[in-house]
């Protein structure tokens, strides 16, 4: 692809203004066309309060379908051209891809209430992969864990000794678990840096759901070694995984549409590229130094903690003088995604949150035009919806007092006029038009494969890949005015300073649509879907059927998202080849080794229902080993006061007297969290006669001995056995 080194520090400014002049040109005259048709069909009936609304609406949102369109144009064209020589990867000289780098590098993993199964796993997989390229021989694993709920807290402790030990990584997979979870991933990140961040050079930052193979990230940290000047370079991740039909339509669309949109993207952007927060690496040394991010004056939404950290720390670094690059050609780099419609959109609404509150930064001081363009776009992205519901109402009411005041076309001189247009011809030109930009990136993905047989192949062939665009394109249309209701809905919550859960994202198997869920979330858009398409076809048939794809995917929400995140209809469609990505039909070994693995049935033996809501905290204090790695990762204390101690006294005594349930959540985390009480809380526990005990401490006993029999020493608390085991903990944590 490459016929010489690209250095980024070469850079004519003049010529990347013109790149941006050149796609600013494009969307213009793409968008042209479109707004002065509308205007001149509004201009035929007269103007009025309706129309301009209407019209200034039509501007902004064919603006952006515009810029999309231009986007993939760029991008088709210079992929036809062998490529942009203007890219960071292509910054790489023959013989870097096989040096080894020796610069301390850290690989950090937050996590927050995950699937412990898939995290571990994954971890395993990328370490493995990582070792056998032997390209990064100082690099480190962090799990930095933000888990509130014990289960999932004492499950990650146990699962990463262990897998520590299996790989003999002690002092090379580091597991830490804040006590407080501020500022969620952000304060994660900022507390390892904080810590740890002045003892490494590079850090590559990942989700619960990403995975990188070691070629991957070592080409990262040689991207970084080779360019000095770089702050952070991003990858561009491909979806793999998916499972239900939502899943598998969303990593066929990403796969095909994606490179022609990311070439176009990196066209423009350059070196002053957005950060995504995960698939990329950082230089810790000015992000530690540049990249603190300030509290926002004012309650929420738009004040408070930073929650889009990712587009504010992209914009610090470029307002420090280091370069934010898009790795547009970085292949092994993949992550997962939501796997029914609900998941999706509560994704979304944590987005849309920290994304509106970029509004107060894009006229902050100090921060470089793209990026500012960056903030705006993140905005519009989420607040298109909202307009486009705007656009929807408007032209309901132009058309009901278009008939409702029998007003006939004025006699004006218009410049259909000249082009002998009638007003129905012009009206259903401009629809043409606006579905021909819309579909232009999926006729030019299209385009892009047609002189590469391997890649089509790779896809299923020609028929399956016609097919799959077709009903991609199919039921995200029906889905787009249910995203468009459920993003309008969230912006209203949000400046209503409604609160935003944060939970764990459900993935894999477990993101699989519940009826129940499916009929209490999308019941209202039935409801409105039908009652529009009431009110719009007694206004104006024509306009009903012109509206007939958004009632109708409105109409049809709850099938349509209970189906789409079907986990049956998703394996049979895949069974079927359809939707079939390079990554299923060619997949790299990590991707082959982690479906093996969680397929492997390694998630151990199974609690009785009656323990499972509190099980974590029964493995803390019951099982030895489980009790003494978990107080070896806890903090001890200085000198407690009193007071304190006597609290404790007694919710240990409530807890084993009455049973967790006797404890409210917070207690029982505070319990987890007292290293004196998870010391007494064992010994007292093995130690008390049953009828001492309550109940249900006693079924867990009984259970603990059937399924997990502990060798006697280890009852009996026998000298050195439990410090054998605290100290093969302790010499593997940070």
């Amino acid at each position: 692809m490459k016929v010489a080194r690209f250095d980024p520090a070469s850079l004519n400014p003049k010529e990347v203004t013109r790149r941006r002049h050149r796609l600013v040109t494009v969307m213009v005259l793409l968008a042209g066309p479109a707004v002065l048709i509308m205007a001149d069909l509004h201009w035929r009936t007269g103007y009025d309060a309706w129309k301009l609304v209407h019209l200034a609406l039509f501007v902004v949102l064919f603006c952006l379908v515009a810029l999309g369109a231009a986007q993939s144009l760029t991008g088709f064209f210079l992929r036809r051209r062998g490529g942009d020589p203007s890219q960071i990867i292509a910054s790489l000289a023959p013989g870097d891809e096989e040096r080894s780098i020796t610069t301390p590098t850290a690989v950090v993993m937050p996590i927050c209430n995950e699937e412990v199964g898939r995290v571990i796993e994954g971890l395993r997989v990328m370490y493995r992969s990582l070792e056998r390229t032997g390209k990064l021989p100082n690099c480190d694993f962090f799990l930095l864990s933000d888990s509130t709920d014990p289960n999932r807290w004492i499950a990650e402790e146990a699962a990463w000794l262990a897998l520590t030990q299996e790989l003999g990584a002690q002092g090379r997979i580091f597991y830490r678990k804040r006590r407080v979870g501020i500022n969620k991933k952000a304060g994660n990140l900022a507390d390892f840096c904080r810590r740890w961040g002045s003892h490494y050079t590079y850090m590559v930052v990942l989700d619960a759901d990403s995975i990188m193979t070691g070629t991957a990230i070592a080409r990262l940290a040689q991207l970084m070694e080779r360019n000095p000047k770089v702050g952070i370079i991003q990858g561009v991740p491909m979806l793999v995984n998916g499972e239900t039909i939502l899943a598998r339509l969303q990593q066929f669309a990403t796969r095909l549409y994606g490179p022609i949109s990311a070439a176009g993207l990196n066209y423009w952007q350059l070196s002053e590229a957005n950060y995504w927060g995960h698939n990329a690496i950082i230089r810790l040394g000015p992000f530690i130094r540049h990249c603190s991010l300030p509290e926002l004056p004012g309650e929420g939404p738009f004040g408070g903690r930073i929650m889009s950290h990712d587009y504010v720390e992209a914009a610090l670094m470029r307002r420090a003088g280091w370069d934010v690059w898009l790795a547009t050609e970085l292949e092994g780099n993949y992550e997962e995604c939501p796997g029914n419609v609900l998941e999706f959109a509560q994704r979304d609404r944590r987005w849309l949150q920290g994304n509106l509150q970029h509004a107060r930064l894009v006229g902050a001081k100090g921060f470089h035009a793209v990026n500012r363009v960056h903030f705006a776009l993140g905005i519009l992205a989420y607040l298109a919806s909202p307009l486009w519901l705007a656009f929807l109402v408007v032209s309901a009411v132009i058309a009901y007092r278009f008939g409702a005041t029998g007003v006939t076309l004025r006699p004006v001189h218009s410049f259909a006029e000249y082009a002998h247009w009638s007003y129905h011809a012009q009206a259903v030109c401009l629809s043409c038009y606006t579905l021909t930009l819309l579909f232009l990136p999926k006729v030019l993905a299209l385009l892009d494969l047609r002189s590469k047989p391997r890649e089509v192949a790779a896809f299923g062939g020609w028929a399956d890949l016609c097919g799959g665009v077709f009903l991609e394109t199919f039921i995200f249309t029906l889905l787009a005015p249910v995203l468009m209701l459920f993003h309008t809905k969230f912006i209203v919550l949000t400046i209503c300073r409604r609160k935003i859960s944060w939970g764990a994202q459900r993935r894999g198997r477990a993101g699989e649509s519940v009826l129940g869920e499916t009929i209490a979330a999308h019941w209202g858009h039935t409801l409105i879907g039908v009652v529009a398409w009431m009110i719009v076809k007694a206004i104006d048939p024509l306009l009903a059927l012109w509206m007939l794809p958004i009632l109708a995917g409105l109409v049809c929400s709850i099938p349509l998202s209970f189906f789409t995140g079907s986990l049956a209809v998703g394996l049979a469609l895949k069974e079927e080849g359809l939707f079939t990505t390079p990554e299923e039909s060619r997949p790299l070994p990590e991707i082959v080794q982690l479906g093996e693995l969680l397929s492997g049935g390694r998630c151990g033996p199974q609690p009785l229902p009656e323990l499972e809501a509190n099980y974590g905290l029964l493995q803390a204090v019951l099982d030895p080993y489980v009790n003494a790695v978990h107080v070896s990762l806890l903090r001890v204390k200085d000198d407690p006061p009193p007071a304190s101690e006597e609290r404790f006294a007694g919710l240990r005594q409530t807890l084993l007297r009455e049973g967790p349930e006797a404890l409210p959540p917070r207690d029982r985390l505070a319990l987890l969290m007292d290293v004196d009480s998870m010391n007494a809380l064992h010994d007292e526990l093995w130690s008390s006669p049953a009828s001492h005990l309550a109940e249900w401490w006693q079924l867990a006993l009984q259970h603990y001995n059937v399924i997990a029999p502990v060798p006697e020493t280890a009852f009996t608390r026998k000298p050195g056995v439990a410090g054998r085991i605290i100290s093969s903990a302790r010499s593997a944590v940070v």
